[in-house]
């Protein structure tokens, strides 16, 4: 395990980062571990900020979640959401009464002046959550899906037409003017980081919007640390979400290996599911195996503890001490 004077970076999306997030914080202490979110997937409905990947790593380590489907609240009530209905809004994306209190705090938190750093702050203090959780950017960006039937917002593609229309491309509007989050900034360039571990989230649109923020390859790069990456990818498919159908139809394989090249040079390691190790890969860092589906408490503090592990196998250039198994 790293020495308790050591920093990790956790760059994560929604539920499988999320996942991993909650085992890291089982193992790293609140002043060890800087949880980075997407907020490309951020949106207005209603006129309040809705922040999908940032409420879903909130309530997963705050113990609220909804365990059965990953997102949302448990116990949650939908009265709002039905007079809502009632009255002919636009219903498609699901908002509980619980839920939708916190977006009218963020709200309001907002309108006071508040960063979306420190409104995210503010609504962690509330669950209880010790451990740093902060959005990418203080700016918006949103993620745009291209496809055969014109460019939508990463959230009407994903919601509202369920992943159905063919993937053409995507991009992040307003990123080029957009910063990386002071404490995200603070996190990479700590003298203490001693790793940057990449959550088995969405590549294209979960980790991507954070890692091509200005100046952040760079940064993490310069930081000489190694970057380990578990693979959303188990099997041909992914686990959650539609990374495999962006890859297919993106002309990319649909495999460990896509993954690989994907991320190219700025991984030291990538973690796959031990159920692959038949797959051929040929890659530029290092593979290591081991379990990478998440059911229980145990199996995210198990891999965890993994990518934790594998940031021990390399000297601070980089260079590997140990063999791929």
């Amino acid at each position: 395990m790293i020495d308790s004077d050591k920093k990790v970076i956790a760059l994560c999306g929604g539920v499988g980062g999320a996942k991993l997030a909650l085992g890291l914080s089982r193992v790293l202490s609140p002043g060890q571990l800087t949880i980075v979110v997407n907020t490309g997937d951020d949106f207005d409905h209603f006129g309040l900020p809705i922040c999908p990947d940032l409420d879903t790593v909130m309530y997963t380590l705050g113990g609220v979640s909804n365990k059965t489907q990953g997102w949302g609240r448990e116990g949650e009530s939908w009265h709002a959401f039905e007079t809502l209905k009632e009255l002919g809004a636009e219903t498609w994306f699901q908002l509980g009464d619980k839920d939708l209190a916190v977006h009218l705090q963020r709200r309001a938190l907002l309108d006071r002046g508040f960063s979306l750093s420190a409104a995210t702050s503010s609504l962690c203090s509330h669950f209880g959550i010790a451990h740093t959780v902060i959005p990418m950017s203080d700016n918006r960006v949103s993620t745009i899906i291209e496809t055969a039937e014109g460019d939508l917002p990463f959230q009407h593609y994903f919601v509202r037409e369920q992943c159905r229309p063919t993937i053409t491309g995507y991009r992040f509007d307003g990123i080029e003017s957009a910063a990386p989050s002071p404490g995200f900034t603070r996190a990479l360039e700590d003298k203490d980081l001693a790793a940057i571990i990449i959550c088995p989230s969405n590549p294209f649109v979960s980790v991507s919007p954070v890692i091509e923020l200005p100046g952040v390859r760079d940064s993490i790069r310069a930081s000489g640390v190694p970057v380990i990456a578990v693979s959303p990818i188990v099997g041909g498919k992914a686990i959650k979400g539609p990374a495999a159908k962006m890859f297919a139809e993106l002309n990319l394989p649909v495999s460990n290996q896509g993954v690989a090249d994907f991320y190219g040079d700025l991984l030291h390691t990538l973690v796959v599911d031990q159920g692959d190790r038949d797959e051929p890969l040929n890659t530029g860092c290092q593979v290591h195996y081991c379990n990478t589906v998440m059911k229980t408490l145990d199996e995210k503090v198990a891999l965890a503890r993994e990518c934790l592990h594998q940031s021990l196998l390399f000297t601070p250039g980089g260079s590997a001490k140990g063999n791929s198994h």
